[in-house]
């Protein structure tokens, strides 16, 4: 005869792992008493995307964006976000969706001249070359200008009675974010030093900057370019950070992390993530199988600090600095802030 408290037992304990199971597959397992998780969003409602064209009458030039808007309709935080060479406002579309899910209104930039016309229109053969060409120094700072242009449209669109994003957009709480030539843009509006006359770089209307695929500048001394950054900057690469246009490797991309100021510094390495782990999909050359958790990882960091440093979230701050990183990161990922 079955003993009923064994019975009862048993019972339990598969509710108990089938629950374990459910809360590892969603990200819930690890999570400080707070119960903050940046994995899981704010609103069961669809994330809504619009695709915009503006136009830089200043230097006639239309620039193609795609805005990711929250559920609600409040006055609500601005992450913009910066492609890499060859890419679109379309790209890095997971990061759009949950961060607008979070509650931010992603505004995804579209840079002319270093975006995909580059190469799809070009022989297979002759695309390596021309993407080489397009990453320039002259890109490099239509790129800057094209950040500051569309944060002064976005002002006017915010005041704009009609328009989809009247009264949508909180201009004080700006975040900026890149991957790779688009790391470099985001670098350089938040703070990064160049020796260049009479250009205005930096812009002071962004709060905080998390920056995919980081690098250190090819001459002078990485301590005169990046001491001078004030705001708290989010470092991401992998230990196969390579780049296909430029070569730019593991030693350039953590040369920046030593040189930042302390206070609201941060660097991620993820283990064995190539240059592409940070995009939506691989790229020509990529030589390992891409990890799944690899996205999981990079979406729940930049979340946990966009909370903490554009909404002064202390249950945010505190996840970041304290067990919840280790809660998505895998053994052999590093994870370092001061």
């Amino acid at each position: 005869m079955l003993n009923p408290k064994c019975v009862i037992q048993s019972f339990l304990n598969v509710i108990l792992v089938v629950l374990l199971t459910y809360a590892i597959t969603f990200g819930e397992v690890s999570q400080p008493a707070s119960g903050y998780n940046p994995l899981r969003p704010m609103s069961a409602q669809p994330v809504q995307h619009i695709d915009l064209t503006m136009h830089d009458q200043t230097r006639n030039r239309h620039i193609p964006l795609r805005i990711y808007l929250p559920s609600n309709t409040d006055s609500s935080p601005i992450v913009l976000f910066s492609h890499g060479l060859g890419g679109t406002r379309k790209g890095c579309t997971y990061l759009g969706n949950h961060w607008a899910a979070r509650g931010y209104v992603s505004v995804f930039l579209q840079h002319p001249g270093s975006d995909d016309s580059v190469w799809k229109d070009r022989p297979a053969g002759q695309r390596m070359a021309e993407m080489r060409k397009a990453a320039s120094p002259q890109n490099f700072l239509f790129r800057v200008e094209d950040v500051a242009a569309v944060l002064d449209q976005l002002t006017r669109w915010n005041q704009m009675a009609g328009h989809k994003l009247h009264r949508r957009l909180d201009m004080s709480r700006v975040g900026m974010s890149g991957h790779s030539f688009g790391a470099r843009t985001t670098q350089a509006v938040s703070g990064q030093s160049y020796n260049l006359r009479g250009v205005q770089i930096t812009d002071a209307r962004i709060r905080a900057a998390v920056i995919l695929s980081p690098s250190s500048p090819r001459r002078g001394d990485p301590a005169d370019a990046f001491g001078s950054v004030r705001i708290p900057w989010m470092l991401m690469t992998g230990t196969k950070d390579v780049s296909p246009i430029g070569g730019t490797g593991l030693a350039s991309r953590l040369g920046v992390y030593p040189h930042l100021p302390a206070g609201g510094k941060y660097e991620l390495v993820l283990h064995g993530a190539e240059h592409s782990a940070f995009t939506d999909r691989p790229l020509p050359g990529d030589t390992r199988t891409r990890n799944p958790n690899h996205h999981r990882a990079i979406i729940a960091l930049s979340t946990a600090f966009w909370d903490a440093y554009l909404r002064e979230e202390n249950t945010a701050l505190a996840w970041l600095e304290g067990a919840g990183p280790r809660s998505v990161l895998e053994g052999e990922d590093r994870w370092q802030f001061k």
